[in-house]
């Protein structure tokens, strides 16, 4: 029986994640690298009808002109993580992989984004109508090129500004009256476009970033009508993980946390990203809020996200949680996080993926809630406390192995 062919295509491919990715699947997939850090190894999960790594197909869109070999080099250089010999031997999949990926549509693009990219950026922004055509041709393309089963588009781009959606963006009808709107008044991000692209062809959107992606009820309502599948946003890798770890025992041992104080510095692209203040809010919106849905309550936090260039991809997160416990007396715990950010992430857009297919088989359609856990804003779920997550993870793994009996 012939293996599925299941198509990745990265948004922001040849970034840290993006490439991290790809070549965590081709390493994988030869047998140069175990499966360590990826959810999906786990015993509970081995005996489900996952893609295996060499079932992927990676493409995508790219702003900068650059191909997987020569941005894991990069990497390599500044952050001193990816072997050498591991390029060596998966170069020609690279190669491929990198012929894969297209220059992206420069409308909806921030300020500061923008600058970084030198692909198609003489090429007039045009509309958002017309972005999303060529995002939907270009995915097109791909899926017929390469006889692919099931099409994933997963958002690893860099972090976009807030952004305020209105009126139009509450059903399609609304939106596609305003979709020729010239590029200088935009009617919606870059990361929207590619969630509606998805959701035309009933394709399946992964949001990785705390971007606005598929998160309003016009692309809602789309992705209805086509029975594509959703999930995002923002994910939820280093300091945020231990946020959602540590705030439930405060709030079952019945602490008082009276404040949560954290300190990220990073060195990456994404670091010169959320060096921007707009930007930057994006994405301290996500790590700040999961403390107090946890706990019930808001205790004084401050959340800072620090660009220092030496660092590379490694980031360090710095926290001092201070709290009062029985016969009111005050305490305090801190923790350093260090690790590399693309190394982190890359294995959770690949369980995301794993498990996204599994729900395609299974014909299912809309929102996966269960992959909630992978997420600091889980769409659609106001519940980050992680353990309740996983269990629900765990809960429709069960399901999913009764109904195959």
């Amino acid at each position: 029986m012939a293996r599925r062919r299941v198509g990745l295509w990265l948004v922001g491919a040849f970034g840290g994640v993006g490439t991290t990715i790809t070549v965590g699947l081709a390493a994988m997939a030869k047998g140069l690298v175990d499966q360590t850090g990826l959810t999906t190894d786990l015993p509970a999960f081995r005996d489900l009808p996952l893609p295996s790594p060499g079932d992927f197909i990676v493409g995508g869109h790219e702003i900068r002109q650059t191909t997987f070999e020569a941005s894991a080099e990069e990497f390599r250089a500044g952050s001193g993580v990816i072997e050498p010999e591991w390029l060596a031997a998966c170069r020609d999949e690279l190669a491929a992989a990198s012929a894969r990926v297209r220059p992206a549509p420069r409308y909806g693009l921030s300020p500061v984004v923008a600058k970084l990219g030198d692909w198609g950026a003489s090429e007039p922004a045009g509309d958002a109508s017309r972005a999303i055509d060529r995002i939907a041709a270009d995915l097109d393309a791909f899926i017929k090129a390469e006889a692919i089963d099931h099409l994933i588009v997963l958002n690893v781009s860099s972090t976009e500004p807030p952004f305020r959606t209105g009126t139009p963006h509450e059903s399609m009808a609304a939106l596609e009256s305003v979709l020729s709107r010239p590029a200088g008044d935009p009617v919606l991000p870059s990361s929207a476009l590619y969630a509606l692209a998805a959701f035309r062809g009933g394709h399946t959107y992964l949001n990785f970033t705390p971007s606005l992606g598929g998160s309003f009820p016009a692309a809602h309502e789309l992705a209805a009508r086509t029975g594509a599948l959703y999930a995002g946003k923002d994910g939820k890798t280093g300091e945020t993980l231990m946020k959602t770890v540590l705030a439930p025992m405060f709030a079952a041992r019945n602490f008082q946390v009276m404040s949560w104080v954290g300190h990220n510095i990073f060195g990456n692209r994404d670091g010169i990203v959320l060096d921007d203040p707009a930007n930057k809010s994006s994405k301290v919106e996500t790590k700040d809020k999961v403390i107090t849905e946890i706990l019930g309550y808001k205790p004084a936090s401050v959340v800072s996200i620090e660009f220092v260039p030496g660092m590379g991809d490694w980031k360090t997160a710095w926290d001092h949680i201070h709290f009062k416990g029985f016969l009111g007396t005050k305490m305090a715990l801190q923790f350093t996080w260090q690790g590399c950010d693309s190394l982190l992430a890359a294995p959770l857009g690949v369980d995301l993926a794993r498990l996204a297919d599994l729900e395609k088989q299974r014909g299912g359609q809309g929102l996966m809630l269960h992959l909630s856990c992978f997420f600091k804003g889980p769409e659609g779920d106001p519940e980050n406390d992680f353990f309740k997550q996983f269990a629900r993870l765990e809960e429709y793994v069960a399901a999913v192995r009764a109904d195959s009996k």
